[in-house]
């Protein structure tokens, strides 16, 4: 049967009976400390401020255990992704556009010398030895987006992405599970990358998929049509390309395949001009080494410039490049606005970090990682379950609003309230009684130390 948070204007009984439907199927997806870590994730969601110790989760009320119970259940714990993946895809908000963001944060351990299989990954915010570089797990999202003017997104999976794995790879597997779980009904889902994935690997790898892959390229690249059709006598090796299709270069453009005009509060007039049947030409290196010859990947390329940016600022107005490739042909309306739209995970990430505390612990295992970023993404869930059901707690200086249009903070703010009347479906504590502890007299060697691991340019 449909979850009730999929069908559009639920009341609110059918809301709060798809919120308890999601939590008794998350927990019955725990195994091992099973309760303990179903009532760690309601410490997550009912904490009265940002999670800045996961030790402090302890104390709260929802919290009936000890803890050294927090510790064992993150140390020992377990649950099954693979049910908890479908469980997260049956409650996803089916009224929204099948559009899928999918990018990669940096969860940062640069001094833990004794957690393994870290890399060196690329960071805005924290530098090493004077370069935008840290040491830590690689974790890459897959959320849905909305065309509503927020910041709600809708996570529905999560992959850490380790340094002796390919990226490109890892990628097509993590979008391939999950159109798997999304089904063949409704529209071909869309996924949007930034810049720094690679558009033609990933349209070489998701052919056969019923997947569409619109991603951001840079306006230096070039491009090749078919070559015309030889004449009947021609001799010689026949051409693989046609003439170029610089981006930089106007005087090399044809006219589009397809064009739309259309305005938008705040971008002013916007122009989206298409050229299909395009293709890169590409060399026996890299991904296509060993290969017999390399392969003729065809796309679309778009090209988007609009009127004004939405705040007049010092940033130079420049031109949006995009690559689409996929059954059927683009809708150049829904590619302009997915991409504008992809820029919403940075939210999801922004609140997971600061809000949840999603790289707060100071976590010596990757297992132990995979583990709580999954409770983060299960608390996100149950926020967004949960909106609309929660009256505004708002703080003095915030505008009032009604509950359907909290953002996920004002909305994690007053969830303690509800969860007392939705109630929990993990047990009580067994025992009160402290543990044995450590035998006297045992010690323990010191831990193995890992270097991060450096991947070759």
């Amino acid at each position: 049967m449909e979850p009730q948070s999929q069908r559009p204007g639920n009341d609110e009984a059918g809301a709060t009976d798809a919120l308890v439907g999601f939590r008794r199927e998350l927990h019955d997806c725990m195994f091992s400390w099973a309760d303990a870590l179903f009532e760690l994730c309601d410490a997550v969601l009912c904490a009265p401020a940002p999670v800045g110790s996961v030790p402090a989760l302890s104390l709260e009320p929802v919290f009936r255990r000890s803890h050294g119970s927090l510790y064992k259940a993150l140390a020992h714990g377990s649950l099954d992704t693979d049910m908890l993946r479908r469980a997260i895809v049956a409650y996803r908000p089916a009224h929204w556009p099948a559009v899928f963001a999918v990018d990669a944060s940096t969860w940062d351990r640069c001094d833990a010398e004794t957690s393994p299989e870290r890399g060196f990954y690329y960071s805005a915010s924290k530098h090493s030895a004077g370069q935008p570089i840290v040491a830590g797990w690689s974790y890459q999202w897959i959320t849905q987006l909305d065309w509503a003017p927020d910041s709600w997104t809708a996570p529905l999976d999560a992959q850490r992405i380790t340094p002796n794995e390919d990226t490109t790879t890892a990628t097509i597997e993590q979008v391939q599970r999950l159109v798997g779980l999304l089904g063949h009904d409704g529209d071909v889902p869309m996924f949007v990358f930034d810049a720094g994935y690679d558009p033609i690997a990933l349209g070489a790898g998701l052919a056969g998929t019923r997947a569409q892959v619109l991603v951001r390229i840079s306006s230096k690249r070039v491009f090749h049509p078919d070559p015309p059709l030889r004449s009947a006598n021609t001799v010689g090796r026949p051409r693989r390309h046609g003439d170029r299709f610089v981006l930089s270069d106007p005087a090399t453009w044809p006219d589009p395949h397809a064009e739309l005009v259309t305005h938008d509060p705040r971008y002013g007039d916007v122009r989206v001009q298409a050229w299909s049947g395009l293709h890169p030409k590409l060399h026996g290196r890299g991904r296509w080494a060993g290969a017999d010859a390399p392969p003729i990947v065809r796309g679309t390329v778009i090209r988007v410039d609009v009127e004004h940016l939405p705040k007049p600022t010092a940033r130079t107005l420049k031109t949006l490049w995009l690559w689409w490739s996929g059954p059927g042909l683009p809708d150049l309306d829904v590619c302009w606005r997915a991409y504008l739209r992809r820029f919403d995970i940075e939210h999801t990430f922004r609140f997971a970090k600061g809000t949840l505390g999603w790289t707060t612990p100071a976590l010596r295992t990757p297992e132990q990682a995979d583990l709580w970023t999954w409770i983060i993404v299960t608390a996100y869930t149950q926020i967004r379950l949960a909106r609309g059901l929660i009256e505004d707690l708002r703080l003095p200086w915030e505008r009032p609003r009604a509950p359907a249009l909290l953002t996920p903070c004002r909305v994690r703010r007053g969830f303690r309230l509800l969860r007392a009347t939705i109630g929990t479906p993990a047990g009580p504590p067994k025992s009160t009684r402290a543990g044995p502890g450590r035998p006297k007299g045992t010690r323990k060697p010191p831990r193995t130390r890992y270097p991060a691991v450096k991947k070759a340019a």
